[in-house]
C-alpha cells in the first residue's frame, strides 16, 4: 500500500510559521504572523468550508465510473467537504456534455444518500463550466442546476485574450441568465488571463454572484480580494492556492479548494476547523503535512501528469481507477509501482 514518507527537511520554515516556500507553488506570502492561538473573525457566509476539486473517475473505456463517484462523494460527506465537479483537477475541458450531466446527477444523488444515512444536511455540489461558447454555458449551467448542483463555478473563456470589460460582461451575462448562484473562478495558469481585482470588485455586488475561487499565486492579489470579500457578506473568497490554505483562512477566507483533498479530505477538514477556531499550531502542522503529500504527486510533473499520479494514489484507497480522459494519459505502469 502507498505510504507517504515525510521528512522535516521537505519544507522550510520562514518568518511566518504558516507560510511555506518549497520550489514552485509554495511561495513566501507577506501575511502577518500569529501566536499559537488567536481568534479568527469570519463573516457569516452561506458558502464556506472545504471544497475539493474532485477528480473525474472514468473506466478504461472512458465512461464515467459511477461507482467510484459514489465512493468519493461518500468519503467527502463523511468529513463534510464539498465537491467541485469538472474543475481543473476534474479534467473539465475533456468531459463531454452527456458525461457532465451524468456526473452531476450521480454526485447529487450520492450526496443526498450520504446525508440521509447520517441524518445531516447534504454537502453542496459545485459544478464547473469550461469552454468558450457563452450560450452553451448558460444552457449547461441551468441543466446542472435542475439536476441539483448548488453553485455554478465558471472560468474565463480562455481562447481569446479578453479585456477587463469583456471579462466583466461575460460574468454579468452569465449571472443574469442562469438560475443557480455563480462563483467566479480565476486560474491564470490555464486560462492565461487574470480577472483584474477591480473587475472582481464590480462583480462582487451582483446579487447572483456569490464568490470567487482564486488559484492565482499572488500574495498581494490575495490580500486585495480578501479585502473585497471581508466587507461583503454575500461574496465569499475561496483560496485555490493550496499551500496558502491556512494563511488565507487566518486572514479571513471563507473556504479553501485543495486538489490534494481528493486523497486526504480529513486533513483539510481538520485544517479548516483548526484555522477558524484559532488553533494555529494545529493548522500549521496540517498545512505542512498536506504540502508534503501534494509534493509527492506534483513535484517534477506537468499539471496533467500530476492528475494521473493523483488518481494512482487514490487507487491505493480503492477510490478510483487510474484512467484519464483524452488528451491526458494514465501514468505508466513502471512509474505507478512506486505508489502501490
Amino acid at each position: 500500500m502507498f505510504k507517504p514518507v515525510f521528512k522535516d527537511t521537505d519544507l522550510k520554515r520562514c518568518s511566518n510559521p504558516l507560510t511555506r516556500h518549497p520550489p514552485g507553488e509554495y511561495q513566501t506570502a507577506p501575511f502577518p504572523s500569529y501566536s499559537k492561538t488567536c481568534p479568527v473573525q469570519m463573516k457569516d457566509s452561506k458558502y464556506k468550508g472545504v471544497v475539493v476539486p474532485m477528480i473525474t473517475p472514468v473506466t478504461e473505456q472512458g465512461a464515467i465510473d459511477v461507482t467510484s463517484v459514489g465512493k468519493i462523494i461518500g468519503l467527502f460527506a463523511e468529513h463534510h467537504v464539498h465537491p467541485l465537479l469538472m474543475g481543473t483537477t476534474g479534467e473539465g475541458h475533456s468531459v463531454s456534455p452527456g458525461q457532465g450531466l451524468l456526473l452531476v446527477k450521480t454526485a447529487v444523488e450520492a450526496a443526498r444518500m450520504a446525508a440521509s444515512q447520517r441524518n445531516v444536511s447534504a454537502i453542496t455540489v459545485y459544478a464547473g463550466l469550461s469552454g468558450c461558447c457563452v450560450s452553451e454555458h448558460i444552457r449547461t449551467a441551468n441543466e446542472y442546476h435542475k439536476l441539483g448542483a448548488g453553485v455554478i463555478v465558471a472560468t474565463l473563456p480562455g481562447y481569446y485574450a479578453l479585456t477587463g470589460e469583456q471579462m466583466y460582461n461575460y460574468y454579468k451575462t452569465l449571472a443574469d441568465s442562469i438560475t443557480a448562484p455563480l462563483m467566479l473562478y480565476n486560474i491564470k495558469a490555464t486560462t492565461h488571463m487574470s480577472i483584474p481585482v477591480e473587475v472582481v470588485k464590480r462583480l462582487s455586488t451582483h446579487l447572483n454572484i456569490v464568490g470567487l475561487k482564486d488559484s492565482e499565486r499572488d500574495p498581494e492579489r490575495m490580500n486585495e480580494c480578501l479585502a473585497i470579500s471581508r466587507h461583503n457578506p454575500g461574496f465569499a473568497y475561496f483560496c485555490g492556492w493550496a499551500a496558502q490554505s491556512a494563511n488565507s483562512l487566518l486572514n479571513g477566507a471563507d473556504g479553501i479548494v485543495p486538489s490534494t483533498g481528493n486523497f486526504v479530505p480529513d486533513l483539510f477538514a481538520g485544517l479548516y476547523n483548526a484555522a477558524v477556531s484559532g488553533d494555529i499550531r494545529k493548522a500549521n502542522d496540517l498545512q505542512e503535512k498536506t504540502d508534503r503529500i501534494a509534493r509527492i504527486y506534483q513535484e517534477g510533473r506537468t499539471l496533467g501528469q500530476s492528475l494521473a499520479a493523483l488518481k494512482v494514489m487514490m487507487g491505493t484507497k480503492n477510490l478510483c481507477q487510474p484512467y484519464m480522459l483524452p488528451p491526458l494519459t494514465r501514468m505508466g505502469a513502471e512509474e505507478a509501482e512506486i505508489y502501490i
